[in-house]
C-alpha cells in the first residue's frame, strides 16, 4: 500500500499540472528570447492582447503605469513584460509590483527588470508600475502572453515611449511651472 501511495503522489506531481492546463511551478519565460520553456510554437496571428501605457514621454525616475489587457474574453494564464530600448535586447528600468497576480523577475542581474505572473489563474488584465532609468533612449514594452500550453504570443509591443530629458515634467508626468516674484 505504501508503494502504491508513493506512485500516486509521484504521478500527480509530474503529470497533473500539464493535464489541468498550465504548469503551476515549472513554467517560465526566458528573459532574452521571451519564449516559454515548453516546445509549442508561438502563434503568428494578431494577439488578442494589448499593452497600454499612461504616458508617451518619460524622464529618469518617472513612474509609468503599464496595463496588459485581454481583448474580449481571451484571458491569459501567464506573461512576461519588459521595457526595452528600440532594437535593444535587454530590459531597462524596474517594475514596482502592485498587482497580487504579478511578481518581479531578475533579468541580467537586475532585480524587478521584468514582471511575470504570480499564479496560473486566468487573468483579464494586470497593471504594474515601471520606473524609468537614468539613461534610456526610446523604448517599448514587450510581452509574451500565454493563454494556455498551445496558444501563446511572443513580442507583443506597446506604443513607443520617448525620453524628454527636460526639467519641465515632474514624476507624475504633469508640467511644472516656475513662478518668480520680485
Amino acid at each position: 500500500m505504501r508503494r502504491h501511495s508513493c506512485f500516486v503522489f509521484l504521478f500527480c506531481g509530474m503529470f497533473l499540472p500539464g493535464i489541468l492546463g498550465f504548469p503551476q511551478t515549472n513554467t517560465s519565460i526566458d528573459c532574452d528570447s521571451l519564449l516559454p520553456n515548453y516546445e509549442a510554437e508561438p502563434q503568428t496571428s494578431a494577439p488578442p492582447y494589448i499593452i497600454a501605457v499612461s504616458f508617451d514621454n518619460f524622464e529618469p525616475g518617472n513612474e509609468v503605469q503599464v496595463t496588459l489587457e485581454a481583448l474580449g474574453n481571451a484571458g491569459f494564464k501567464g506573461f512576461n513584460l519588459q521595457a526595452r530600448e528600440i532594437d535593444g535586447d535587454v530590459p531597462v528600468g524596474t517594475f514596482k509590483i502592485t498587482d497580487p497576480n504579478t511578481k518581479g523577475l531578475e533579468c541580467h542581474n537586475m532585480t524587478n527588470s521584468a514582471v511575470s505572473h504570480a499564479n496560473s489563474d486566468v487573468k483579464q488584465k494586470i497593471t504594474t508600475t515601471w520606473i524609468a532609468p537614468h539613461d534610456a533612449r526610446e523604448l517599448q514594452f514587450l510581452a509574451t502572453v500565454v493563454q494556455n500550453l498551445e496558444n501563446f504570443w511572443v513580442g507583443i509591443q506597446s506604443k513607443t515611449l520617448t525620453p524628454t530629458h527636460s526639467e519641465s515634467v515632474n514624476a507624475t508626468g504633469k508640467s511644472k511651472r516656475k513662478v518668480c516674484f520680485e
